[in-house]
């Protein structure tokens, strides 16, 4: 996933082998290689095969997923389950005809998407009369029908939002910025049953201070080098990372104990009807609760780190992460990290984060 999705062929965590569009990510958006606008070329010649491109409707759709059970988001091997393949099965039994998807950046197996984007092309036929193309369906009547088809199967794929937009519009090339979350779970206690492939699970105590000045080390314009893997076929390793930070949030999923609930029903009574504003940034919960009863589980501390940027290398975000956990753990030092980053070997580096800690939490467009 990514980490990583542009450069990896373009996206995120994409797998090195079995792809169906071109390797190369152009540095810049406006500007498209030769290698992609032949690929682009070929997929609307695929495209407006037996259709007429007047009566086609371009929809941008943005879906959320677990990716515990896909193996990647793009189209691999026919016995690869893929968000890709699952989305137009979906499409396809709900108009009756085959489409091509076409994503914004390509997650790994086992990398989730509160919010990845992709592209398609429909043409509404009249299954009475199928000479007869009739009007495209409304937004709000695609996400409605092909949500129904990917729920009575796995469940593990939503669509959350779906926009029409012009037909040169590519979901891949428009995107603006990426931003990932990726999550880490503090502590000694055996990980949840509902943080199973959710989160990294780091045994060791964190030291949030230390990893926040490491990932100040990281932001800007850097040759990244030394956070992408041997695989990466990006034509260049400068990446300019615009964000990246880690804080520490409530664990989820998070219910409160009762000493919780205590203080905010105190809290809301004295308010006398006023609206209860309960602090909702402390952060003692985390795992120094002093009595907890029979059966409660103690909690771990969660952190989050944020990697915002255009676009990034393969794998990128899982170094970075992968970095900056070692610099909590007292593994690596601040200077470490800088180390690295002018080593421009990820031989470096160290072990890079597992793929289901990373989640595609936007990706951002100029839509009208």
């Amino acid at each position: 996933m990514t980490d990583d999705d542009q450069s990896q062929p373009l996206g995120t965590n994409h797998s090195p082998h079995k792809r169906s569009e071109s390797p190369h990510r152009p540095l810049k958006i406006a500007k498209i290689s030769e290698e992609d606008a032949e690929a682009e070329s070929e997929a609307g010649e695929n495209r407006t095969m037996g259709q007429n491109p007047n009566t086609i409707q371009r929809y941008l759709v943005a879906i959320e997923y677990i990716g515990t059970r896909f193996s990647g988001a793009q189209q691999q091997a026919p016995n690869c389950r893929t968000v890709v393949g699952v989305l137009q099965n979906a499409f396809h039994k709900f108009i009756g005809q085959p489409v091509s998807i076409f994503c914004s950046s390509r997650t790994d197996a086992g990398v989730h998407a509160l919010s990845n984007v992709c592209h398609v092309d429909v043409e509404r036929i009249s299954k009475r009369k199928p000479s007869e193309v009739l009007p495209p369906y409304e937004p709000s009547v695609v996400k409605k029908a092909v949500n129904h088809f990917l729920q009575k199967h796995e469940g593990d794929i939503t669509i959350i939002d779906v926009r029409c937009v012009a037909a040169d519009f590519h979901a891949r090339y428009k995107a603006q910025e990426r931003t990932y979350f990726y999550r880490i779970l503090s502590g000694p206690e055996h990980l949840s049953t509902f943080e199973k492939g959710r989160a990294w699970h780091v045994a060791e105590e964190l030291d949030l201070p230390a990893m926040q000045k490491a990932c100040k080390v990281l932001v800007g314009l850097h040759d990244f080098t030394s956070f992408r893997a041997s695989g990466c076929q990006a034509k260049s390793p400068i990446r300019n990372l615009d964000e990246l930070n880690v804080i520490e949030v409530f664990p989820s999923p998070y219910f409160p104990s009762a000493k919780e609930r205590e203080i905010q029903n105190s809290a809301c009574s004295e308010s006398e009807g006023q609206s209860c504003n309960f602090n909702k940034n402390k952060v003692e919960w985390s795992v120094g609760e002093a009595s907890l009863g029979f059966g409660m589980r103690r909690r771990h501390r969660c952190f989050v780190v944020t990697a915002r940027a255009r676009s990034f290398l393969y794998h990128q975000v899982r170094l970075l992460v992968g970095a900056i956990k070692s610099v909590g753990t007292g593994d690596f030092t601040v200077s470490d990290v800088e180390r690295i980053l002018e080593a421009k070997t990820v031989t470096a580096n160290g072990p890079m984060a597992p793929a289901c800690g990373l989640y595609l939490a936007h990706v951002k467009y100029d839509l009208p």
